[in-house]
C-alpha cells in the first residue's frame, strides 16, 4: 500500500488528543475553569480522527474488494483487545468500590463495561461496526455510487442523532448512546470521499477534487468555526466531548484542511513513534493514570508536577506494556497490535 505521511500525523495526532482529553480529567480534579475548557477543544477531535482513519485506510488498501477473512483478522486484533482491558478496568474498578459505600456485585459491574461498554473501549465497537460496513461496501458493490450526498446527509443525521438525544435527554445504560453508529456515520463517509477524491500522489491531477472540497479546504473556513467556538466556550455554551454537534463541522472542517496542508510532508521520526504504539496507549494509559493516582494520588503533590507525572507514567507505561505484549503474536493481539509503521 502507498504509504500516505498524512495519515502518519492524523494518527499521532489522535493519540496526543485522547491522552491529553483523559490527562485534563485528571488535573479537573484541582482546576476546572475556562483556560481547561479551551484546552479541551483541539482535543475533542482524538476519538473521531481514530474512526476516520480506520476507514481511509482500508479503502486506499483495499478500494473494491476486501481480502477473505477480513472481519475475522479484525476481530482478533480489535475485539480481544477490548475484552481483555474491559476484563482489566472493570476489575479494577470492583476492587475500588469494593472498599466504599458503593461497592457492586462482581457480574453487576462486569456487564457496566462488557454490555453496556461503559468505558473508554466503546471506540472499538464503533470501529467494528464501521469494518462491518466496510465489507458490506464492497461486498454490495455500493462504491458504484457518488459518496458525496451521503457524506452530507451522514452529517445531518448525526448531528440531528447527538441533538436530538441530549435534547431528550436520553440516557441508556453505559456508553450505549454513544456506541450507535448514527452518531459517527458521517465519518465513514468522509473518508470515502477523500479518498475517492483527495489526491494521495504529488502528482495527482488537482482538477479531480470538488470546488466545495478545495473551498471548505482553505485554513479561512476553519479559523472562522474555531473562532465560533472559542466564543461560545467563553460564553459558557459548549460542552466538551467527541460527542457533541458542533464537532461534526469542526472535524469536517479540520480533516479537510489538515490533509491538504499535510500533502507532501513527510512525517519525521517521532510522529512514527508515537504512530507504532498509538492503538497501546489509547488503550492502556488510564490504567497507568489511576496507578498514578492510587500510588501518589491527585493532591499529595504540586499541580504541575502530578500533571508532568501522569504524562511520564502514562506514556511510558502504555509503551513498556505494548512492547512487552508485542514480543508474541497472542500478546499482541490481547493487548494491542504495535503497528508496523
Amino acid at each position: 500500500m502507498q504509504k500516505i505521511e498524512e495519515i502518519y500525523w492524523l494518527r499521532a495526532y489522535g493519540c496526543v488528543a485522547v491522552f491529553l482529553f483523559h490527562w485534563l480529567d485528571h488535573l479537573n480534579q484541582r482546576v476546572d475553569n475556562i483556560v481547561t475548557d479551551l484546552m479541551r477543544l483541539p482535543l475533542v477531535l482524538g476519538t473521531p480522527i481514530f474512526l476516520f482513519i480506520s476507514v481511509f485506510v482500508f479503502a486506499v488498501r483495499y478500494d473494491k474488494q476486501v481480502p477473505p477473512g477480513f472481519l475475522l483478522q479484525r476481530v482478533k486484533y480489535v475485539m480481544l483487545p477490548y475484552l481483555v482491558y474491559g476484563f482489566i478496568y472493570s476489575t479494577a474498578e470492583w476492587i475500588r468500590l469494593a472498599d466504599s459505600n458503593n461497592a457492586v456485585g462482581f457480574l453487576n459491574n462486569a456487564k457496566e463495561y462488557f454490555i453496556y461498554v461503559g468505558w473508554h473501549g466503546y471506540f472499538l465497537i464503533i470501529a467494528m461496526q464501521f469494518y462491518a460496513a466496510y465489507w458490506c461496501y464492497t461486498r454490495f458493490r455500493l462504491w458504484r455510487f457518488n459518496p458525496v450526498p451521503w457524506l452530507w446527509g451522514g452529517c445531518l443525521v448525526s448531528m440531528g442523532y447527538w441533538g436530538l438525544a441530549y435534547w431528550l435527554d436520553i440516557e441508556p445504560p453505559g456508553y450505549l448512546l454513544w456506541i450507535a453508529p448514527l452518531g459517527w456515520v458521517y465519518l465513514f463517509f468522509l473518508a470515502l470521499v477523500l479518498v475517492r477524491y483527495y489526491p494521495l500522489a504529488p502528482q495527482a491531477d488537482q482538477c479531480v477534487r470538488p470546488k466545495w472540497m478545495k473551498s471548505l479546504s482553505k485554513p479561512y473556513w476553519l479559523l472562522g468555526f474555531v473562532a465560533l467556538i472559542v466564543a461560545l466556550t467563553f460564553n459558557g455554551g459548549l460542552a466538551f466531548s467527541s460527542k457533541e454537534v458542533w464537532v461534526i463541522p469542526f472535524f469536517v472542517l479540520f480533516t479537510l484542511w489538515l490533509m491538504a496542508f499535510l500533502k507532501g510532508r513527510k512525517a519525521p521520526a517521532w510522529v512514527r513513534y508515537i504512530n507504532v504504539y498509538s492503538f497501546g496507549i489509547y488503550l492502556a494509559h488510564p490504567m497507568f493514570f489511576a496507578l498514578t493516582d492510587a500510588v501518589v494520588g491527585p493532591f499529595t503533590l504540586p499541580l504541575m508536577a502530578y500533571a508532568a507525572l501522569l504524562i511520564v507514567v502514562g506514556v511510558l507505561g502504555s509503551i513498556v506494556l505494548n512492547t512487552i505484549a508485542n514480543t508474541t503474536t497472542t500478546g499482541a493481539m490481547l493487548f494491542g497490535k504495535r503497528l508496523n509503521v
